[in-house]
């Protein structure tokens, strides 16, 4: 897809915010750009559906702020979030996904992006969302603050068990949680058969779990946690 070009005259205003949507989803990417655009000093400069055609766009429309999907078809929303802030410092990076912001938001957070929005809370929650990151604050939904201010209070960190694994590590064991077959999680996230099998024995190995049924009990167990 060929990313729109920057419009005359967009950087004479400096009250105009130039927003890039990276997401796999036409109808995702066309939802966003109606609330977004609704506003009158937010413009949509481009989009894109992959990782590598995100950062092409990102270097080429120079966007003040990105909104990304976690799941990408040649990467990951968290892996795209870093190597754009190392492409460009000062970048703004807004998460708007449908995977549980109890495993994802701190995680994304960490990565270097000003914030996560559930896909389910977009419609209500993106557009002061993406004005909280043009300020430079932090975005969370209020349940997700809470959780992570308790858990700093409390001196745990907030992704708890699943603090010893890599983002990759979690992202395979959300998804065991969620009932998927090895083969249907390869397929989700784009790995092979066998990879995803290296990271769940990883993952037993982390998690001090000894067999399968072990590992997918603790997933369950991750998934249905009550954030509160």
């Amino acid at each position: 897809m060929s990313p729109s070009e920057p419009q005359a005259g967009a950087n004479a205003s400096t009250s105009v915010h130039r927003i890039l949507i990276v997401d796999d989803h036409p109808l995702v990417r066309m939802g966003l750009r109606g609330l977004l655009e609704a506003e009158s000093d937010l413009q949509v400069c481009g989009e894109a559906a992959s990782l590598a055609e995100a950062l092409g766009a990102a270097r080429k429309l120079q966007p003040h702020l990105v909104i990304t999907d976690l799941s990408l078809g040649d990467g990951n929303g968290l892996e795209l979030i870093k190597r754009l802030l190392a492409q460009r410092e000062g970048l703004r990076v807004l998460v708007c996904s449908m995977h549980d912001e109890r495993l994802f938001a701190l995680r994304a957070l960490a990565a270097g992006a000003c914030g996560y929005v559930g896909k389910e809370q977009a419609g209500r929650d993106v557009v002061d969302a993406v004005r909280q990151c043009l300020a430079g604050r932090i975005w969370l939904s209020s349940a997700m603050a809470g959780q992570a201010l308790g858990a700093a209070r409390e001196g745990r960190p907030a992704t708890d068990v699943a603090a010893a694994l890599t983002d990759r590590e979690l992202a395979v064991f959300e998804l065991i949680g969620r009932g998927l077959r090895p083969s249907q999680i390869a397929s989700q996230i784009h790995l092979s058969v066998k990879t995803v099998e290296t990271h769940r024995e990883k993952i037993k190995k982390k998690l001090n779990l000894r067999t399968a049924s072990e590992l997918i009990r603790s997933a369950m167990q991750w998934v249905e946690r009550d954030p509160g």
